[in-house]
Formats: C-alpha cells, sequence, structure tokens
C-alpha cells in the first residue's frame, strides 16, 4: 500500500508539474521528484521483501494492510511540508518579503 500512495501521489504531482505554467516558481519538480524518489525505494523494497517471502508477501493481515497504508499517508504528507517548508524559504511570489518589509 505504501507504494501504491507513494506512486499514486507521485503520478499527481507530474500532472500537476507538466500542466502548470507556474511549474519553476512552486517548485512543483521538486514535489515530483521527492514522491519519484520515495516511490522508487518503496519498489526496491518491494523486490527485496517479495524475493524473501514470494507468493506469501500478497497475504497480508488487515492490520498489516492498515499500517503500510498509514505510512503511505504519512510519507506524502511529509512530501508536502517539506515542500511548503521550500516554498515558505524560497518565496516565490515574495509575499513574506512584503510582510517583513512593510514593518
Amino acid at each position: 500500500m505504501t507504494l501504491l500512495i507513494t506512486l499514486i501521489a507521485a503520478v499527481c504531482a507530474t500532472l500537476v508539474w507538466y500542466f502548470n505554467s507556474n511549474r519553476d516558481n512552486y517548485k512543483l519538480g521538486t514535489l515530483s521528484l521527492m514522491y519519484w524518489g520515495a516511490g522508487l525505494m518503496w519498489f526496491v523494497d518491494f523486490v527485496f521483501e517479495y524475493a524473501e517471502l514470494k507468493a506469501d508477501y500478497f497475504v497480508q493481515e488487515f492490520a498489516d494492510i492498515l499500517n503500510d497504508s498509514l505510512l503511505g499517508i504519512t510519507v506524502v504528507a511529509l512530501g508536502l511540508i517539506i515542500w511548503v517548508a521550500i516554498l515558505i524559504i524560497k518565496d516565490p511570489n515574495k509575499v513574506i518579503e512584503k510582510k517583513l518589509t512593510k514593518n
């Protein structure tokens, strides 16, 4: 589930990046790359775990599926938090700069 959730987030972020004209201002490429990197990490984890467990990998209990889902949601949320922090630091629309220089 973690792999699926992360890859869905990566595809969504990539589509937003592709169709948005302000992709450089809002660092959408960075968001896409974070999710694709996480997806690659979870894919490698899947390959090694599948090599160890074979068909038993697909027989999971509900608690395991729930834990994987929560981990995937947490990874996506953490990616969004890091992306927002990058936006605040870069301040592409100079919103924070205007607020600080106004006073």
